[in-house]
Protein backbone atom coordinates (compact mmCIF):
# COMPACT_ATOMS: atom_id res chain seq x y z
CA UNK A 1 0.00 0.00 0.00
CA UNK A 2 0.98 3.31 -1.13
CA UNK A 3 0.16 6.02 1.16
CA UNK A 4 0.46 9.94 -0.40
CA UNK A 5 0.07 12.62 2.49
CA UNK A 6 -1.21 15.90 1.17
CA UNK A 7 -1.53 18.88 2.38
CA UNK A 8 -5.24 19.73 1.55
CA UNK A 9 -8.50 18.40 -0.38
CA UNK A 10 -7.45 20.31 -3.37
CA UNK A 11 -3.90 18.47 -3.68
CA UNK A 12 -5.71 15.31 -2.96
CA UNK A 13 -7.84 15.49 -5.77
CA UNK A 14 -4.88 16.90 -8.39
CA UNK A 15 -2.80 13.74 -7.64
CA UNK A 16 -6.10 11.49 -7.87
CA UNK A 17 -6.43 12.57 -11.42
CA UNK A 18 -2.71 12.27 -11.97
CA UNK A 19 -3.46 8.64 -11.37
CA UNK A 20 -6.58 8.16 -13.30
CA UNK A 21 -5.11 10.55 -16.43
CA UNK A 22 -1.50 7.91 -16.03
CA UNK A 23 -4.12 4.99 -16.40
CA UNK A 24 -6.41 5.98 -19.11
CA UNK A 25 -3.26 7.76 -21.41
CA UNK A 26 -1.29 4.62 -21.18
CA UNK A 27 -4.12 1.90 -21.78
CA UNK A 28 -5.75 1.29 -24.76
CA UNK A 29 -8.99 0.33 -24.01
CA UNK A 30 -8.92 0.94 -20.25
CA UNK A 31 -11.75 -0.20 -17.86
CA UNK A 32 -12.65 1.75 -14.59
CA UNK A 33 -14.38 1.37 -11.67
CA UNK A 34 -16.11 4.43 -10.79
CA UNK A 35 -17.14 5.65 -7.26
CA UNK A 36 -19.52 8.49 -6.05
CA UNK A 37 -20.29 10.84 -3.01
CA UNK A 38 -18.83 14.59 -2.41
CA UNK A 39 -15.27 13.36 -2.75
CA UNK A 40 -15.25 12.21 -6.01
CA UNK A 41 -17.10 15.34 -7.51
CA UNK A 42 -14.00 17.63 -7.66
CA UNK A 43 -12.46 14.17 -9.19
CA UNK A 44 -14.70 14.07 -11.94
CA UNK A 45 -15.00 17.90 -12.73
CA UNK A 46 -10.71 17.40 -13.55
CA UNK A 47 -11.81 13.92 -15.36
CA UNK A 48 -14.35 15.94 -17.91
CA UNK A 49 -10.95 17.08 -19.86
CA UNK A 50 -9.92 13.76 -20.46
CA UNK A 51 -10.30 11.46 -23.62
CA UNK A 52 -13.17 8.71 -22.37
CA UNK A 53 -13.86 7.55 -25.47
CA UNK A 54 -12.21 4.31 -25.11
CA UNK A 55 -12.57 3.07 -21.75
CA UNK A 56 -15.72 1.02 -20.28
CA UNK A 57 -16.32 2.16 -17.19
CA UNK A 58 -18.60 0.49 -14.10
CA UNK A 59 -20.27 1.57 -10.94
CA UNK A 60 -19.35 0.86 -7.69
CA UNK A 61 -23.45 0.61 -6.67
CA UNK A 62 -26.74 1.80 -6.66
CA UNK A 63 -29.69 2.52 -4.79
CA UNK A 64 -32.33 -0.60 -4.67
CA UNK A 65 -35.88 1.10 -5.34
CA UNK A 66 -34.40 3.92 -7.27
CA UNK A 67 -34.23 4.54 -11.22
CA UNK A 68 -32.04 6.39 -13.02
CA UNK A 69 -34.51 9.08 -13.58
CA UNK A 70 -34.03 9.60 -9.49
CA UNK A 71 -32.28 12.69 -8.67
CA UNK A 72 -30.94 10.70 -6.23
CA UNK A 73 -29.87 7.60 -8.05
CA UNK A 74 -26.08 7.11 -8.59
CA UNK A 75 -26.97 6.86 -12.39
CA UNK A 76 -28.39 10.32 -12.16
CA UNK A 77 -25.09 11.34 -10.23
CA UNK A 78 -22.61 9.99 -13.05
CA UNK A 79 -24.87 11.54 -15.79
CA UNK A 80 -24.50 14.98 -14.02
CA UNK A 81 -20.63 14.80 -12.67
CA UNK A 82 -19.48 12.61 -15.50
CA UNK A 83 -21.11 11.06 -18.27
CA UNK A 84 -23.26 14.57 -19.53
CA UNK A 85 -19.46 16.13 -20.19
CA UNK A 86 -17.42 13.46 -21.64
CA UNK A 87 -17.93 9.91 -24.24
CA UNK A 88 -17.09 6.86 -22.40
CA UNK A 89 -17.07 3.93 -24.87
CA UNK A 90 -19.42 1.99 -22.44
CA UNK A 91 -20.63 2.24 -19.17
CA UNK A 92 -22.17 0.06 -16.81
CA UNK A 93 -24.47 0.97 -14.04
CA UNK A 94 -26.22 -1.57 -11.39
CA UNK A 95 -30.31 -1.70 -11.51
CA UNK A 96 -31.99 -0.30 -8.63
CA UNK A 97 -35.16 -1.27 -9.98
CA UNK A 98 -34.47 -4.98 -11.27
CA UNK A 99 -37.00 -7.58 -10.81
CA UNK A 100 -34.49 -10.53 -10.39
CA UNK A 101 -31.82 -9.11 -7.89
CA UNK A 102 -29.50 -12.05 -7.55
CA UNK A 103 -29.42 -12.67 -11.37
CA UNK A 104 -28.51 -9.04 -11.80
CA UNK A 105 -25.74 -8.85 -9.64
CA UNK A 106 -24.16 -12.59 -11.48
CA UNK A 107 -24.48 -10.53 -14.51
CA UNK A 108 -22.90 -7.83 -13.69
CA UNK A 109 -20.28 -9.74 -12.27
CA UNK A 110 -19.85 -11.42 -15.86
CA UNK A 111 -19.82 -8.00 -17.22
CA UNK A 112 -16.78 -7.23 -15.44
CA UNK A 113 -14.94 -10.59 -15.84
CA UNK A 114 -16.14 -10.55 -19.82
CA UNK A 115 -13.92 -6.63 -19.89
CA UNK A 116 -11.12 -8.23 -18.93
CA UNK A 117 -11.24 -6.98 -14.86
CA UNK A 118 -11.11 -3.79 -13.93
CA UNK A 119 -7.70 -2.20 -14.49
CA UNK A 120 -8.50 1.26 -11.77
CA UNK A 121 -10.90 1.21 -9.61
CA UNK A 122 -11.97 4.38 -7.37
CA UNK A 123 -12.70 4.41 -3.89
CA UNK A 124 -14.02 6.60 -1.29
CA UNK A 125 -14.18 5.43 2.56
CA UNK A 126 -16.75 5.89 5.16
CA UNK A 127 -16.40 7.62 8.40
CA UNK A 128 -16.90 3.78 9.69
CA UNK A 129 -14.20 2.21 6.88
CA UNK A 130 -16.77 0.99 4.75
CA UNK A 131 -15.59 0.89 1.03
CA UNK A 132 -18.59 1.31 -1.72
CA UNK A 133 -21.70 -0.23 0.21
CA UNK A 134 -19.61 -2.75 2.25
CA UNK A 135 -20.45 -2.12 5.89
CA UNK A 136 -18.48 -3.07 8.72
CA UNK A 137 -19.08 -6.98 9.61
CA UNK A 138 -19.59 -7.44 5.58
CA UNK A 139 -17.64 -10.44 4.23
CA UNK A 140 -14.04 -10.02 2.77
CA UNK A 141 -14.34 -12.30 0.10
CA UNK A 142 -17.99 -10.81 -0.93
CA UNK A 143 -19.22 -10.07 -4.42
CA UNK A 144 -21.65 -7.58 -5.92
CA UNK A 145 -24.91 -8.61 -3.71
CA UNK A 146 -27.81 -7.02 -1.64
CA UNK A 147 -26.56 -4.50 1.19
CA UNK A 148 -28.42 -3.26 4.41
CA UNK A 149 -27.13 0.10 5.18
CA UNK A 150 -26.66 0.88 8.81
CA UNK A 151 -28.24 3.89 9.79
CA UNK A 152 -24.94 5.80 10.33
CA UNK A 153 -24.43 5.70 6.53
CA UNK A 154 -28.29 6.27 6.13
CA UNK A 155 -28.08 9.44 7.99
CA UNK A 156 -24.84 10.45 6.45
CA UNK A 157 -26.53 10.20 2.52
CA UNK A 158 -29.15 11.85 4.13
CA UNK A 159 -28.04 15.41 3.03
CA UNK A 160 -28.37 14.08 -0.23
CA UNK A 161 -32.06 13.50 -0.86
CA UNK A 162 -35.10 16.19 -0.63
CA UNK A 163 -36.44 16.96 2.88
CA UNK A 164 -38.64 14.15 3.90
CA UNK A 165 -37.93 12.01 1.63
CA UNK A 166 -35.95 8.18 3.37
CA UNK A 167 -33.01 7.14 1.98
CA UNK A 168 -33.66 3.34 0.51
CA UNK A 169 -32.65 0.76 3.35
CA UNK A 170 -31.22 -1.67 0.42
CA UNK A 171 -28.43 -0.65 -2.11
CA UNK A 172 -26.83 -3.16 -4.35
CA UNK A 173 -22.77 -3.21 -4.38
CA UNK A 174 -19.75 -4.48 -5.47
CA UNK A 175 -18.11 -6.73 -3.07
CA UNK A 176 -14.98 -6.55 -1.18
CA UNK A 177 -13.17 -9.73 -3.17
CA UNK A 178 -14.81 -7.70 -6.58
CA UNK A 179 -13.52 -4.47 -5.40
CA UNK A 180 -9.93 -6.28 -4.25
CA UNK A 181 -9.77 -8.18 -7.94
CA UNK A 182 -8.93 -4.74 -9.88
CA UNK A 183 -5.41 -4.52 -10.92
CA UNK A 184 -4.99 -1.13 -9.08
CA UNK A 185 -7.18 0.66 -6.18
CA UNK A 186 -7.30 4.49 -5.80
CA UNK A 187 -8.48 5.49 -2.48
CA UNK A 188 -8.99 9.23 -2.19
CA UNK A 189 -10.13 10.74 1.14
CA UNK A 190 -9.85 14.42 2.83
CA UNK A 191 -11.08 15.83 6.15
CA UNK A 192 -11.18 14.92 10.06
CA UNK A 193 -14.39 13.26 9.82
CA UNK A 194 -12.40 10.27 7.47
CA UNK A 195 -9.35 10.30 9.74
CA UNK A 196 -10.12 7.53 12.26
CA UNK A 197 -11.56 5.31 9.23
CA UNK A 198 -7.94 6.09 7.32
CA UNK A 199 -6.06 5.16 10.38
CA UNK A 200 -8.03 2.08 10.47
CA UNK A 201 -7.68 1.16 7.09
CA UNK A 202 -3.74 1.63 6.97
CA UNK A 203 -3.05 0.93 10.23
CA UNK A 204 -5.59 -1.44 12.12
CA UNK A 205 -5.53 -5.04 11.81
CA UNK A 206 -7.25 -6.67 8.85
CA UNK A 207 -10.74 -6.82 9.41
CA UNK A 208 -14.12 -6.79 8.62
CA UNK A 209 -14.89 -4.27 11.25
CA UNK A 210 -13.23 -1.88 8.90
CA UNK A 211 -13.95 -3.30 5.42
CA UNK A 212 -11.27 -0.75 3.55
CA UNK A 213 -8.51 -2.19 5.73
CA UNK A 214 -8.43 -5.63 3.87
CA UNK A 215 -6.49 -2.91 1.33
CA UNK A 216 -3.49 -3.99 3.24
CA UNK A 217 -3.99 -6.57 1.01
CA UNK A 218 -4.11 -5.82 -2.49
CA UNK A 219 -0.70 -6.14 -4.23
CA UNK A 220 -1.15 -1.95 -5.60
CA UNK A 221 -3.30 0.54 -3.42
CA UNK A 222 -2.97 3.76 -3.07
CA UNK A 223 -4.58 6.11 -0.64
CA UNK A 224 -4.21 9.87 -0.96
CA UNK A 225 -5.26 11.93 2.21
CA UNK A 226 -4.83 14.99 3.19
CA UNK A 227 -3.41 16.27 6.47
CA UNK A 228 -6.66 16.17 8.06
CA UNK A 229 -7.63 12.63 7.27
CA UNK A 230 -3.51 11.55 8.57
CA UNK A 231 -3.92 12.99 11.95
CA UNK A 232 -4.60 9.62 13.69
CA UNK A 233 -1.42 8.09 11.52
CA UNK A 234 1.41 6.62 13.40
CA UNK A 235 4.01 6.41 11.05
CA UNK A 236 3.37 9.76 8.87
CA UNK A 237 6.84 10.96 8.74
CA UNK A 238 7.91 7.38 7.14
CA UNK A 239 5.15 7.33 4.69
CA UNK A 240 6.27 11.12 3.44
CA UNK A 241 9.91 9.39 3.47
CA UNK A 242 8.85 7.20 1.08
CA UNK A 243 6.96 8.69 -1.47
CA UNK A 244 9.34 11.46 -1.40
CA UNK A 245 12.65 8.94 -1.84
CA UNK A 246 10.37 6.99 -4.52
CA UNK A 247 12.75 6.14 -7.85
CA UNK A 248 11.84 7.41 -10.89
CA UNK A 249 10.99 4.47 -12.50
CA UNK A 250 8.13 3.86 -9.54
CA UNK A 251 6.59 7.20 -10.73
CA UNK A 252 6.38 6.31 -14.48
CA UNK A 253 4.13 2.72 -13.52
Amino acid sequence: MEVIICENPEEVVVRGFQTVKKQVERLTEPVLGLATGATMEPLYALMRGLDLSASTTFNLDEYVGLGPDHPCSYAAYMEKHLFSHTKVRKFHLLNGLTEDIPQHCQDYEQAIKEAGGLDLQLLGIGSDGHIAFNEPGSSLSSRTRLKILTSMTREANSKHFPPGEDVPKYVLTMGVGTVMEARHCLLLAYGQSKARAVAGAIEGGVSAFCPASILQMHPRCTMIVDEAAASLLKLKDYYRNVYENKPEWMNSQ
